[in-house]
């Protein structure tokens, strides 16, 4: 099985490492399609043998970078605060030989002792199982066949995650018997039910047509 990890990122020299050793010696390539960071990042990356690529800013226009910059028929899209639990690897060929026509996603875990946590935890859970809406922290599994049939990754600044989610839709999702355990950073720093609150907010918004750029000054 070919795969590329394509990680999008912006001075996250914080998380990266973690991110990058915990998908081993797996994937075919590892590329990191950075928004002009100003830290270690690229160093970081260069150091656990990934391919550093250039990108405009911005999560769309950095994953349409790294997936058009790869050739491999798997592409997982990855946050670089985020890291996937031992077993993924073989979650992943299980996933590409059962379901190639299906996108999948990885567990929801966040990075915190906080009982607000496990609370998340579960709802985000709920939210994929009756809404087939997993979010970008979790990950994102794809053939590249079937990421071209939907229209591939759309340069948007924030909420890329959401809109190839909905234009894949219920039937071509499913979930990996794996987790990606991400950083609860913005929660502890912005507060559990006000970043949830946030979080939530952009969606509604997004889904009445407010722009990714208005969404995005709101979401900071």
């Amino acid at each position: 099985m070919r795969l590329t990890v394509v990680i999008p990122t912006l001075n996250a020299s914080a998380s990266l490492a973690a991110t990058l050793q915990s998908l081993g010696s797996f994937p075919a390539e590892v590329l990191v399609a950075d928004g002009g960071s100003s830290d270690t990042t690229a160093a970081i990356a260069t150091a656990f043998g990934a391919r550093v690529l250039k990108a405009s800013r911005g999560r769309g226009p950095q994953l349409q970078a790294g997936t058009g910059a790869s050739e491999s028929p798997w592409l997982l899209l990855l946050h670089a605060d985020t890291y996937l639990s031992p077993g993924w690897e073989s979650a992943v060929r299980r996933h590409a030989m059962d379901h190639p026509d299906r996108a999948g996603y990885f567990r929801f875990a966040l990075r915190s002792a906080d009982p607000h946590a496990r609370r998340l935890e579960a709802l985000v859970a709920w939210r994929c199982r009756f809404l087939a809406l997993p979010y970008g922290d979790q990950g994102l599994l794809i053939a590249r066949t079937l990421l071209q049939q939907v229209g591939g990754i759309r340069p948007l600044i924030l909420m890329e995650d959401v809109d190839l989610v909905r234009r894949l839709g219920r039937s071509r999702l499913a979930p990996l018997d794996a987790t990606a355990t991400t950083s609860a950073e913005r929660w502890e720093s912005g507060g559990w039910y006000r970043r949830s609150a946030l979080n939530l907010l952009c969606l509604s918004l997004w889904a009445a047509g407010v722009p990714a750029t208005r969404l995005a000054r709101l979401y900071r």
